[in-house]
């Protein structure tokens, strides 16, 4: 059991702040793992959301240690690139199907088509595929800019009756993707995305939020001290005391003053 250096509320949001990357990795395994299970006790299958990206690979790799009946298990991502081949390195249908499809085999993965010929229709299928059944647990991360998923500052809503929509990434978006090591240039970076809307992102019965890294401190320190707005979209966070925010001391470091 990983135990956390500390615990502490912001608003409505627990957050743990854990010794290192690989901690908070295997702290929300394990969290995960738990909700799972119950979800499959409860009603004979569970229903996942997982992101993408670097700073979810120490809590993919923890969920290799975990017990988790995958055979029971529906999972969702968050998001993928408009106009992107589903085996460029980049794809995030790439990046699930090879750490989580591949590993886990679970029951089902369903994918948001990059390659559709009318995004806004994939859209309406992915959020429908979405909203059949309840979702138990969405893990996701937040971005350098402060958005969760695409969601983007001030493109953001918080009440959006839509669960699935096209957005236009920010320049410092497409910058974090090529210092992640994902494209060679910011013109590489497809200037739109299919993305999960916050409200579909805190649909879920438990939402673990998995921010790891230096390079995000500044983001952490605006999702907990800024005021909940759509300037910086993770504010949402503090008003969600069904979610949990796992730090490393890194990601921690700008927030002293709160703990």
């Amino acid at each position: 059991m990983s135990t956390p250096l500390s615990r502490f509320t912001a608003d409505s949001l627990p957050v743990e702040v854990y010794a290192s990357e690989a901690d908070l990795g295997r702290a929300a395994a394990e969290r995960a793992a738990a909700t799972i299970r119950d979800a499959v006790r409860r009603r004979g299958a569970a229903r996942v959301v997982v992101a993408t990206g670097n700073s979810q690979y120490a809590f993919t790799d923890a969920l290799r240690e975990q017990e988790i009946p995958w055979g029971r298990v529906t999972v969702f991502h968050m998001d993928e690139y408009v106009r992107i081949a589903a085996d460029h390195p980049a794809s995030f249908r790439r990046w699930i199907r090879e750490r989580i499809e591949v590993p886990f085999a679970p029951a089902a993965v369903h994918y948001i088509d990059g390659n559709a010929a009318d995004p806004e229709a994939e859209c309406a299928r992915y959020e429908a595929e979405l909203r059949e059944l309840p979702l138990d647990l969405v893990c996701m991360g937040v971005g350098e800019n402060g958005h969760l998923a695409f969601n983007e500052p001030y493109q953001a809503s918080f009440d959006d009756d839509r669960w699935a929509r096209v957005i236009t990434l920010t320049p410092r978006s497409r910058e974090q993707q090529v210092g992640e090591g994902h494209f060679a240039t910011v013109e590489d970076v497809p200037a739109t995305a299919i993305s999960l809307t916050v409200p579909a992102l805190l649909a879920a019965e438990a939402v673990q939020v998995c921010v790891p890294e230096q390079r995000k401190a500044a983001a952490i320190a605006a999702t907990l001290n800024d005021p909940v707005s759509t300037a910086c979209p993770a504010t949402i966070l503090r008003r969600s005391p069904h979610a949990t925010l796992f730090l490393d001391t890194d990601s921690a470091s700008k927030i002293d003053s709160l703990r």
